[in-house]
Parts: C-alpha cells; structure tokens; sequence
C-alpha cells in the first residue's frame, strides 16, 4: 500500500544541554494556583485536580513567532511550569513521584479563552479553546539533575515588557509530587510526557505584535512572537 502523504516526525523539544526531547504526550492541569481559580469563578477548595490534553505537535520553541488562530477574538496567553516525564509508571507513589521527573522548563498555554468558556458553559469540552495548533510553546527542559526538583520560585510573564502574571511556583494548589500521583492513577505515564502544572492569575489577551516572556527562578525563559492570523 502507498501512503498519500509522509508520516509525521516525532516533535522534538530541547534540552539545555542541546539533547532532543521527543514529545509523546501533554497533559495540563487546569485551576491550580487559587488567585487565577478565583478570576475564573470559581472557588480553590483543593478540589481533585483535573486535566486536559493538547496533541504533541502544538509544542512550539521558544523564539517562535506563532499565528494568531483562526475563530477567536481573545487570544489567551497562560503562564506555567512544566514537567518532562523521563520514567514511565503507573500509581506512582507520591515519595516516588521525582524519580520519574527528567526536568522542567518555562511553557505557555495559549488559550482561545472566548471558545474555551462557551465550550464549559455549555459542559462540552474544552478542546477548541485548549487544543490549538501552536499553543504550547515550551522553553529549554532543564535536566533535574542539574537544577533540582522545584518546590518554590518566582513564575512571571511580561508582554512587551510589562508584567501581566507574577506569583510563585510554591502557590501550586496541587504541588507536581501530586499532579503526577493523580495523572499517574488514570493513565500510565510513560516517557516524553509533558505536564503543564496551571497558570497564576493575570491571565489575559494578546493581538498581533506582541512579544510574550515567561520566565521561571533557575529555568531558560521562553519568548513569543504573536504573528499574524493563522491562513494556511
């Protein structure tokens, strides 16, 4: 049989160390720093987290311009940590949680907030706001090797140099130990998963133009170029 077209690549994310990292799965966690659960209506009790996913091929690198997508009109940049499995496993334990963590980077979750909201008003999923083609730009992953397991430090995002979101990774509702026993329990995780672990209040649109920079205490920053509207 011949194929009609060429299969798709493996996405390949970066190491600091210049090493590839192949994405095979993004899991990201939603409402899960207590002032952005508030800007979004509703109230932190520590619910059990839960969890959308994203295809691999929206992973972007840091320095991309990305289009504007198609069918919104506001346009959400949401910064976050995220975690890079490199152990697999199933009902991981909690004590065992960092054994299973290759290392972390800077990433956003770009959101077409006024499709995301119409979808959850009307209990329908999520996917046409969170799923979007290059909406998961993620920074270099640093090795947990060399940078430790992060507990705590400052996670902010600027656009055009002015500061939009500014809190602290220890302000997890659901610290990463935890996200990963929950997701763990539901599906097993396995390399080259990536877990975006929720955005900090601030949250807000972008147009054309704009430049976005996420950084997080320790970690390469990530910087986007919003581009035009998507037309390909």
């Amino acid at each position: 049989m011949t194929l009609l077209f060429e299969p798709q690549m493996p996405v390949l994310a970066k190491t600091s160390s210049g090493d590839d990292f192949p994405v095979r799965r993004i899991f990201c966690v939603g409402r899960n720093y207590s002032e952005h659960t508030r800007e979004m209506g509703f109230d932190p009790d520590r619910e059990p987290p839960f969890f959308f996913t994203k295809w691999a091929e929206t992973v972007v690198p840091s320095g991309s311009t990305i289009a504007y997508p198609q069918g919104t009109q506001n346009f959400h940049f949401e910064a976050e940590l995220v975690v890079a499995i490199g152990k697999g496993g199933r009902n991981i334990a909690r004590e065992a949680a960092n054994d299973h963590i290759y290392g972390y980077a800077t990433g956003l979750d770009m959101t077409r907030r006024d499709l995301q909201l119409i979808a959850r008003d009307k209990g329908r999923p999520w996917d046409t706001g969170k799923n979007v083609e290059q909406s998961c730009p993620l920074g270099l992953i640093h090795p947990a090797a060399e940078v430790g397991h992060l507990a705590s430090g400052a996670i902010t995002l600027t656009v055009n140099g002015e500061t939009k979101q500014s809190s602290d990774i220890a302000d997890l509702i659901w610290p990463v130990e935890d996200v990963i026993v929950f997701i763990s329990a539901l599906y097993r995780l396995e390399p080259g998963d990536l877990i975006y672990t929720g955005t900090p209040a601030g949250v807000g649109a972008v147009v054309p133009g704009d430049k976005m920079v996420v950084a997080i205490a320790g970690l390469s920053s990530t910087e986007i170029l919003v581009g035009p509207l998507a037309n390909d």
